[in-house]
């Protein structure tokens, strides 16, 4: 690469440590400068991560040495970030999700085309050893034509462990805005865009028990559905179920991810991981073959997305944790809601087409061309 990207970070909450310890591994970017409303949170991990600048919100937006921001806001404030950032003249790459609404993550998306800069979002699990590999499986005819889906993400809910959980149950949020874009990338890298979605959800709790620490006692008002089924037509034919829910208490024996094909199955890795173990079982075995690994980037490598983007815009080609895929994803979690609002089909609006898919072989650090 001919220069290093200058990287400021936003948000210097729970997720900003494995990007911080991620990022100096990969030798064409460089943070420089990290910002938080709470200032001695940033000061901290400035410290602790040897970041040069701990500066304000508003400070790190204007600052010329930034080339990209990297918004590790909460999900309310994603919308906003990222505008002030391509504003600014500087490229953004969210946290999921892209934008709470999908007028907000068209208006970010239609000023980056504007300004002639990039809008990338998690997740970035999807480039990782497990998913890459399930990808090359199903593209080579290992299980034949994919002919159906299932996903299921399904937990208790974050207030027994998480130190902030409100935001879980407020808008923008929920098991389906959290959870769900692991599961919904993942679908969509691996078979392509969705045509139409039907669903059902419902809020279970009006009220939820804080029961971790520091909040422990306090109630949190529920403003979103936290059990939430859909069914998806995706475009290249397959059927699938996606299932999230914040209100199964007592565990469950379910996938998390499997792929139905004419000549076997495939089960995928946790798409919340980089890594596998990703097993195969084809028409006529008696057991699942658990299918080695080809490609890198097997342990948890999140800002792998960040380091393509920022190495795309180096050269000139296409990001692979793009703004049209993050789109997608908003729009079919969106269309989830609306379906079950309305008690009807909604057909999707947006399109998308998979990103290129990774290099086998590369080490941590290293991009496809």
């Amino acid at each position: 690469m001919s220069k290093k990207s200058k990287i400021g970070i936003v948000g210097c909450g729970n997720i900003s440590g494995i990007y911080l310890t991620n990022m100096p591994r990969f030798p064409h970017v460089e943070i420089v400068a990290v910002a938080d409303l709470d200032e001695a949170r940033a000061k901290a991990q400035a410290e602790k991560f040897g970041v040069p600048r701990a500066l304000g919100v508003q400070e790190l937006l204007a600052d010329e040495e930034v080339d990209i921001v990297l918004n590790l806001t909460v999900p309310a404030a994603h919308g906003d970030v990222a505008l002030a950032a391509l504003r600014g003249g500087k490229s953004v790459y969210n946290e999921k999700p892209l934008a709470l609404r999908r007028r907000e993550a068209r208006e970010l998306i239609g000023l980056a085309k504007e300004k002639d800069l990039r809008v990338g979002c998690a997740p970035d699990t999807f480039l990782g050893a497990g998913i890459q590999q399930c990808r090359r499986l199903i593209d080579s005819g290992a299980i034949g034509e994919p002919v159906a889906a299932v996903g299921f993400m399904l937990s208790a809910g974050v207030e027994g462990w998480h130190p902030n959980p409100h935001f879980f149950y407020q808008k923008g949020a929920g098991p389906l805005f959290d959870m769900g874009p692991y599961y919904l990338t993942a679908l969509t890298v691996l078979l392509g865009a969705v045509r139409r979605v039907t669903a059902s959800a419902r809020i279970s709790f009006d009220e939820r028990l804080i029961t971790s620490e520091p909040l422990r006692g306090q109630i949190i008002d529920v403003e979103v559905p936290t059990t939430i089924s859909m069914v998806m037509d995706f475009v290249s034919g397959p059927v699938g179920t996606l299932i999230t829910s914040f209100d199964v208490a007592g565990g469950h024996n379910l996938p998390r991810l499997e792929i139905y094909g004419s000549e076997g199955s495939l089960s995928v890795p946790d798409p919340n991981t980089f890594g596998g173990p990703v097993t195969i079982r084809k028409r006529g075995d008696s057991n699942w073959t658990e299918v080695p690994l080809e490609f890198g980037y097997s342990e948890n490598s999140r800002g792998v997305g960040l380091a393509d983007m920022a190495a795309a815009i180096q050269t000139g080609r296409r990001h692979r944790a793009n703004d049209q895929l993050a789109y997608h994803v908003l729009d079919l979690m969106h269309s989830a809601h609306d379906s079950s609002e309305s008690e009807r089909h909604v057909e999707m609006k947006s399109e998308v087409v998979r990103p290129e898919p990774m290099k086998p072989g590369l080490e941590f650090g290293q991009l496809p061309d």
